[in-house]
């Protein structure tokens, strides 16, 4: 094992500062936001922008409190490893676990989306085979170098970044009426309020709008979990932490400003073809249908790219904490961690594998078990920062480069927000929340239970930390 990286686990810093930007920028632009828009905006008509916005404050603050405990100890783990500090093992091991097969699951759910498209342009090769030449590509990338994972997430969430600019820019001029040799007859803000109203399923579908949209902004959190292979952590986390409030304004709220805008809520197109398409189709653009199925295809490679990733690195994190076999603490000559990585895709091909042969049965339970870990995430991110605080404090406040604001008062709301969050989908049944709710909840409920079991069998002495010291509790905070 190679001694480079922050915490000397073996990582090295190939990460640029360009690429944390742009992986930082591009995570908060997921394939969700293409795809699972239009479900939203059916449910709650324009109010879908209170939705986003509910959702993207939320992300907001919960990121600060990511970003304040990884400025201070920036690792691989991230909120795994924060967890682990600041509640216990117990924790550390179970939202490491469940983030790790929720992105698992998203390979699957992303490789399939991607397929869909390729097989369309090129029909002559099998749906099942362009998934499998998609994984296969970006497992290649992923075992090569750090530097490659984050050279192919810069020019994916460029293509990614650049398409929302333009198409905001477009839908404005086509409000606006300034849009040249295109059809905007639709395109004007009264479609805010016509059609029944700004909110024409009453206040209600705000909520329901929420469900909808708030796993599509899972991924925000992966610039801290890259922070231990950047060339300067703090500063590549602190500058995420402080964007993230323009990225979800604009590439979030701007581009559901403007589909509302281009055509009424309650157009059919919308169902039918999703909202961008929809939406650049009612402007008479040619060709919209297959530019957005390039961006979309562009998104669900950066997904898969980065939820790999994602994925071998909690793995690998894991591995170091000793709550994962030791074989996935190691990496290669160039910090690459290879086991990780490929314990990782062979269960996104199985899950690809459940998707094509049991969709309905085994595939849709994997989906709706996993669906709810944002949350449980968010949730413990919350609950770790209230600790985490007053250890850093006490051990060491030079470390305390960002700060949660309002603390502790904003942290409380939140965490409140995450449990009525999860309460309301329990009542959910005509969105299918309960179900992913329950199955989400069993399924934590055992890996828990698993985790809770190891830490009765063994002493924390026996395990390492993810960081240098071989006690976790006694490695000062910011180490």
């Amino acid at each position: 094992m190679t001694s480079g990286g922050h915490e000397g686990s073996g990582l090295q810093a190939g990460l640029k500062n360009r690429h944390l930007t742009m992986i930082a920028i591009g995570g908060v632009i997921g394939a969700g936001l293409f795809v699972g828009s239009s479900s939203g905006i059916a449910a709650a008509g324009p109010g879908i922008l209170l939705s986003y916005a509910l959702v993207g404050a939320l992300v907001v603050f919960v990121m600060r409190m990511l970003g304040e405990m990884s400025v201070a100890n920036p690792t691989s783990g991230s909120f795994s490893a924060h967890a682990d500090r600041a509640l216990g093992r117990w924790a550390g091991f179970s939202i490491g676990w469940l983030y790790w097969f929720f992105w698992v699951v998203v390979l699957a759910v992303e490789a399939t989306a991607g397929a869909v498209i390729l097989e369309g342009w090129i029909p002559a090769v099998p749906q099942w085979a362009w998934a499998l030449i998609v994984m296969i590509v970006l497992t290649a990338t992923n075992l090569a170098s750090v530097g490659n994972y984050g050279e192919f997430e810069f020019w994916f969430a460029g293509i990614k970044v650049v398409a929302i600019g333009a198409f905001i820019v477009i839908g404005l001029l086509a409000v606006f009426g300034v849009l040249p040799g295109v059809d905007a007859e639709q395109a004007s803000w009264s479609n805010l309020t016509e059609h029944g109203g700004f909110l024409p399923h009453g206040a209600g579908a705000i909520l329901t709008g929420v469900l909808l949209v708030v796993f599509s902004f899972m991924g925000s959190e992966i610039p801290t979990l890259a922070a231990g292979e950047a060339e300067d952590p703090q500063k590549a986390v602190t500058q995420a932490t402080n964007s993230i409030i323009w990225r979800i304004g604009v590439f979030y709220l701007g581009s559901i400003l403007m589909v509302v805008t281009l055509l009424p809520w309650d157009s059919k197109k919308i169902a039918e073809d999703g909202s961008y398409v929809a939406a650049l189709d009612s402007l008479g653009i040619p060709h919209a249908g297959q530019i957005m199925n390039f961006i979309i295809l562009t998104s669900v490679l950066s997904c898969l790219n980065s939820g790999l990733y994602t994925a071998s690195r909690m793995a690998h994190s894991l591995g170091r904490r000793g709550d994962a076999p030791k074989a996935f603490a190691s990496t290669t000559g160039n910090g690459v961690p290879r086991v990780a990585i490929l314990a990782s895709v062979v269960f996104g091909f199985v899950a690809v594998f459940f998707n094509y042969a049991f969709p309905d049965t085994v595939f849709l339970f994997l989906l709706n078990s996993s669906g709810a870990v944002a949350l449980f995430v968010w949730l413990v991110i919350c609950v770790s920062q209230l600790r985490m605080r007053r250890i850093v404090m006490r051990e060491a406040p030079e470390k305390l480069v960002v700060k949660m604001w309002l603390f502790p008062y904003l942290t409380w709301a939140c965490i409140a927000f995450i449990v009525f969050v999860i309460g309301y989908m329990l009542t959910d049944t005509e969105n299918g929340g309960r179900d992913t709710m329950l199955l989400s909840l069993l399924v934590a409920a055992v890996v828990v239970g698993v985790a809770l079991v190891r830490r009765r069998g063994r002493t924390p002495a026996a395990v390492p930390s993810d960081g240098s010291s071989d006690d976790s509790t006694s490695q000062p905070a910011g180490v």
